[in-house]
Order: structure tokens, then sequence, then C-alpha cells
């Protein structure tokens, strides 16, 4: 049996085999310990199932061996099907609510501010002051109340931004990273340098490009989850003092932190919601200018007491109820669930975001733990997030839909639900990144430890500690240090179970070949991001046969011949030389994503195809968005791909082939984003009416020195939504 056929037995099986158990289970009795106590032994079953297959096939493909180790695959899929066959299970209690089949979806606005009229009102107040000092605004109240949503209508509000000549806006949060902030702070106030550049730059260099950034503007700063005093004494020495009226607003949970940033004023305190708050905010998520309907207004109000005046809570909650048809039945188990619930004010919250997850769809909740594994307050890039959950297979197919669509559908089913939050938007209005707030991360890394989804590593376990051992999926959400990757005499020898490893943070190692060898034995990965981290995995990759996602550096060009189930590759060279993916990868149909820059090029597609059997055409239709260096085979690449949905096409050379660019470009019908980027100083650029796909949507150019005559021809684009980047347009 063919690798493929055979991992897509294994797989099917699997999926099947547990979706038709959790499915059937969560519906019958979400807090029912017998079947949670079934649901964990079926999933290691199934565990047990693909990590014996998986094993055995690597043994086939790396050693070429023949049919043998294959039959023995088949058995183990065989012997595990039947085990987990005699896993039996009694249905308990009642079914709950039952979702929404029509579907119906509330476009929840996460910056609404009601019940904080009077909060915003005094925030206001302070910051358009007439005091000349530098003036630091404490906001201090305990997570969940709303410190965020506040700061965040403050510094989007017309009225106070025009006063300010730079915003900025920073996260601190429990685990400060200071170069992370400086970087963020550099790029709000600076655009002369580009972001590699910033990778270089110690921390003082940083630290001086923020305070003559500010220096002689007015700017308002936000500094949001500050957790400590020292913080704040490496952070204010960042913002100069000109009696200008500047200012700084920060929130903070703890109330020594505002009392010390800010000695000579009191912070602003928030309270919790009144009742009639508390219900004004929830029928407002839900019916937005629509009143409550009058049978559901009783039980409804008694769902909003259990929230006790928290907005995080009212949230959730309205998130969960939202994707219910409205009945008093459904209403009244919730209210059930919630009656349950004792304790402070932060277990009751808890209780209620456990109910909302616990209420989640089985297709949503592996792929809403794995956010949870990202750093707290990190802005997600969603185009990334989705990628690994395809390559998770977290994704169930659809007909007639990409696999990124559906996505995509389930991130906004999601954000619907208040538990994942939106962040920043496209041009094209589709959102770039989403984040989750601390408390249902606290709630993720709990879930998804109990059920082996992700694992968020501890900065103070090494690399070789038995905490990791059995985790399927690691991410690593600090700069790793030369302690987490040599053993200690009580450390235990790194199993191959890991699945999933991704490095979150930008690193500069100076142990790059321990971390390289470290990595090389996680064997079964299938998803492997290690982009931040500055050491050539190009011995590494070829070995890893599972791979479905890869984004790594490398210093020559890697062998992909056996890696037959990439889905996505994001790849950097750092070398100084260029390198030449090797001509497999034309035949490589399963590729979605393909991302290669810094003086890394695509083969030659002739000369793939004289080799293949019959000299037929090789096309990569799966392939969807696509980032190249321009090369003298570009038209042939283009002819390729014709399903392609984003193209980056980057040309170093001060006199680009603009017509070899541009004259392939109609015949990518699916193309709605366009970016080339050539080099300061480039050739001009000439456009004619029919080079763009009638589809376009998003068009980025940057350094083409494009004439001010041809933006008639932008203008013309049917579905424009474009922007255009570079010094400046020159008019005569």
């Amino acid at each position: 049996m063919a690798y493929s056929a055979l991992s897509s037995l294994m797989h099917s099986n699997s999926c099947r085999l547990t979706n038709v158990f959790l499915e059937e289970a969560t519906e019958e009795a979400k807090d029912n310990e017998t079947l949670k106590s079934l649901e964990k032994r079926l999933r290691d079953v199934v565990y047990k199932l693909e990590y014996r297959v998986d094993s055995r096939l690597r043994s086939v493909i790396v050693a070429d061996s023949g049919d043998g180790q294959e039959r023995a695959c088949e058995k183990d899929v065989d012997s595990l099907k039947k085990e987990v066959m005699q896993i039996e299970f009694n249905k308990h209690g009642s079914k709950l609510a039952t979702t929404s089949s029509s579907s119906r979806r509330y476009a929840i606005e996460q910056n609404t501010v009601v019940g904080m009229e009077d909060d915003f009102n005094a925030i206001l107040d302070r910051l358009t002051a007439q005091t000349h000092e530098l003036t630091v605004i404490p906001v201090v109240v305990m997570g969940g109340i709303g410190k965020t949503t506040l700061a965040r209508k403050a510094y989007d509000d017309s009225s106070i931004r025009y006063r300010f000549d730079t915003h900025v806006w920073v996260t601190i949060s429990e685990k400060y990273n200071e170069r992370q902030v400086l970087l963020d702070v550099v790029m709000s106030i600076s655009r002369d340098i580009s972001d590699e550049s910033y990778e270089i730059m110690s921390i003082d260099q940083l630290a001086e490009i923020v305070y003559k950034g500010l220096k002689g503007r007015r700017f308002l700063i936000i500094i949001d989850d500050l957790w400590s005093t020292e913080v704040w004494d490496q952070m204010q020495r960042l913002f100069p003092n000109d009696n200008n009226k500047s200012r700084i607003l920060l929130t903070t949970r703890l109330n020594y932190v505002a009392d010390y940033a800010s000695p000579d004023f009191p912070p602003h305190r928030m309270s919790f919601l009144s009742l009639d708050d508390s219900w004004n905010l929830f029928t407002e998520m839900l019916f937005k200018k629509d009143l409550c309907p009058p049978q559901l207004q009783k039980i409804g109000k008694h769902i909003i007491q259990q929230c006790r005046g928290l907005p995080l809570s009212i949230v959730v909650i309205a998130g969960l109820v939202g994707k219910m048809d409205p009945t008093h039945d459904n209403w009244k188990k919730i209210e059930e669930n919630l009656n349950s619930f004792f304790g402070t004010v932060s277990e009751q919250c808890q209780s209620i975001l456990s109910l909302s997850y616990s209420y989640l769809p089985q297709y949503l909740k592996a792929c809403f733990l794995y956010v949870g594994g990202f750093p707290e307050d990190m802005e997600i890039n969603v185009s990334k997030l989705i990628r690994l959950w395809i390559s998770e297979q977290f994704i169930k197919a659809r007909s007639y839909k990409r696999l990124e669509v559906v996505a995509e559908e389930y991130l906004q089913d999601l954000i619907d639900r208040s538990l994942i939050l939106a962040g920043k938007r496209r041009a094209n209005g589709r959102m770039r990144t989403c984040k989750i707030h601390d408390l249902l991360r606290q709630l993720c890394i709990i879930e998804a430890h109990n059920e082996n989804v992700v694992h968020a590593m501890n900065a103070n376990v090494p690399m070789f500690s038995e905490a990791i051992n059995d985790q399927r999926r690691v991410i690593v959400p600090f700069d790793i240090k030369e302690k987490h990757v040599y053993p200690t005499r009580h450390s235990s020898v790194i199993t191959s179970m890991i699945r999933t490893f991704i490095f979150t943070k930008y690193s500069d190692l100076d142990f790059i070949e321990r971390f390289c060898s470290i990595v090389s034995t996680f064997k079964l990965l299938k998803v492997l991001d290690v982009y931040n981290v500055r050491c050539d995995f190009s011995s590494v990759i070829p070995k890893l046969i599972h791979l479905r996602y890869v984004a790594a550096n490398i210093d020559k060009a890697p062998s992909l011949a056996k890696l037959w189930n990439l889905q996505t590759i994001i790849l950097r060279n750092f070398a100084s030389k260029d390198l030449h993916l090797p001509q497999e990868i034309w035949t490589m149909s399963e590729i979605r994503h393909l991302d290669i820059r810094w003086s890394i090029h695509m083969p030659n597609p002739l000369a793939a195809e004289s080799h293949s059997v019959g000299e037929q055409p090789l096309f990569l239709n799966n392939l969807q968005t696509l980032v190249l260096c321009s090369s003298p085979y570009l038209a042939e690449i283009l002819r390729r791909t014709p399903y392609l949905n984003k193209l980056t096409i980057l040309d170093e050379s001060r006199h680009p082939n603009y017509p070899a660019i541009l004259d392939p470009l109609s015949l990518l019908q699916e193309l709605e984003t366009l970016t080339i980027e050539a080099d300061l100083g480039s050739d001009l650029m000439i456009l004619s009416r029919d080079i763009f796909p009638p589809n376009l949507k998003q068009l980025k150019l940057s350094y083409t020195t494009l004439q001010w005559e041809d933006m008639v021809v932008l203008a013309n684009l049917p579905n424009r939504i474009f922007c255009i980047r570079g010094n400046k347009l020159e008019t005569k």
C-alpha cells in the first residue's frame, strides 16, 4: 500500500472513531465523569494507533523498506480498531441545549462600553486636562471588568486622538519581554527602518530610538496590563517630559502598581456593573436595538445575576446563548448550570468560562485550545493560525469550500462566542490578527493539559524534562536559554511523541548545533515552526517525513523528495548565496502555501516536466499563496499555479523585467491579492489595462516608480481595495 493511502486510512479511522464517540458523548452529558474517562481511554488508543503507524511508516520510507513493514502497519490499524470497538459506553442524561440550526450570527462589538459611560468620561477629563506636565493615568481593577475595553475606547476616540501627534499601544502581560515591548513601540513611531534591522539592535539601541522618536512630540501612550513596579521603572525612562500635555494611560490589576506609577494622583478604580447595566450589555450583544422577547426576560435576568457584574462573564454567556435557538428550555438549562456554581467572583467567572467551553461543538474545541498555547497577550496572525489548524487536521472539509474558508468560519464562530477576540483588520476588512483574554487563556491551558491538545512550555523546565515527554504539541512562548537545551543529571531522554513544535520568539542562539539536534529527535513532527530561530535546519527537514507545515531558516536547499504531506512551506535563506529548491517541488501536489524569499528560487518547471512520466505538465492546483523572488521562469511558474489567491513577487534587481512579471497575471483568475516589491531606484513600471486578473481586490506596489497617469488603470479595477507603498507619487 502506498504511503499516502495508508496514512489516509490511519487518519480517517482515528478521526471517525474519535468523532463518533466525542460528538455523541458531548451532546449526551457534558459533565459526566464516566464519559470523560471513556473519552480519555479512546483518545489514548487513537494516539497509540497514530504513534505506531507513523513510526513504522517512517521506518519504511527512511530505509526504503519493502511491503513487510507496510503490512505490519495495516495490522496495527486493524488491531487498534478492534480495541476501540471494545470500549463501550452508556448514554447518561438528556440532551442539553442544541445550537441553532439557522446558524444565527451576532456581530458582537468587543469595545462596547455599556455601563462604563461614567468611567469613560472620567478618563476623557483626565486625558484632556490642561496640565502641561507629562501625566500618568492608572486604571486599576481585577481581570475581566473591562480595563482594556475602556482603554481601547479612549485610544480610538476621535476627540482624544486629534490632540496628540503620536499614538502608541503596548501590552505588557505578566511575563515581561522588554525587547518585544521596545520593538512594538519602535514600529509604532518609526517607519524608516525595516523589520529585519530591528532584529540586530540591542535593547539600549531600541530604547534610544523610542526616546528620540517621542522627543518633542505630544504623545498618548497606552500601557495595558502592567504587573510590576520594576517594569514601570524600566519603561518610564523611555518617555521624555517636554511639558507639552503628553499622557500615559496604564491599566493594571494591582493597586500598589497604580499608586507607584502615579504617586501624586489617585488611580481611576472601575467597579462591577449594576444589574441594569449587566442586562443592557447582555441584550445589546444578543439583540442589538431589538428588545429581548418577553418570555425570556425573567430567566435572562436570572442568568445575568449569576455573572455578578463581571463584563467578561456576561460577554461569554451572551456568546454561548447567541448560538442557541432563543427558547425558554435552552435558556433554562444554562440557568441550571450557573446555579450550581459557587465561590468568589473570580471562581464564578472561571466556572462560567468552563461552561461556555463545554458547550462548544467538538470540532471547535481543539481549535480554541490551540490558541491558548500562544504567549499571553500575543496578537496572533490569522493567516498563520488558519494554516496551522489545517496542518493539525482540525478542519473538516466541506463541499465546494476551501479548507481556509472553513477555518475562517471556525474562527469567526469562536469570535461570535466571545471566546476569541478579533484584532487588527486588513485593508479588505478581513481579520489580520486575533488574541485571547488572559482568563480564557488560563482555561485553555488547563483543558489543553487534560486533553493533551497543546502544551505551552514552562520557562523553568528544560527540553529534556519528563514534563514534555508525553506531550503531542509543544509551543515555546519564551526565549530559549542554554539551560533549556543541555541535560542535567536528572534529565530524561526525549521521546518522539511530539508532533508539533512551535517557537514563537526571535532568538539568535549561541548553541545552535545543540538546539538543532534536539529538534531532530522529534522524528514524528507534523508541524515545525522555528522561523524565529537563526540556525540552519536544512539537514533536519528532510528527515521529518510526516511534516505538513514547516517554517525555518536554511543555508542550503533541503531535499523534499520524501515530504509528500507538506502543505505549508515557509523558508528563509540566511546564507550569502542564492539557493534553488529541488525540482521535486513540482510533484508535491498537497502544497497550499509556499513562502520563499531572501534569494531562494523556484526551479524551472520545464526541467521538472522533462523528467516526469510521459513528460506531462506539472500543476500545483492546491497552491493558494505564493511568495517568491522574480525569476526567468516566472511566466511558466504562474501558468502552473492557476488557483493562486495571493501572490507576492520580490524583485531586487535595479532593472526588473516588468513585462515578464506582469504578462502572466491575467492567467490567474482566482487571484485577489497581489504584491510587487521592487528595489529602491528601480526602473519605471508601465501598466496596461489588461494585465490584472478580474477578481483582484488588493494591490500593493513598493518602489515600482509608478507614474501618476497610470493611476487610472488602478482606478478601473472592478473589485479594487488597494494601497500603494513606497516614497511618494510624483506628478509633472
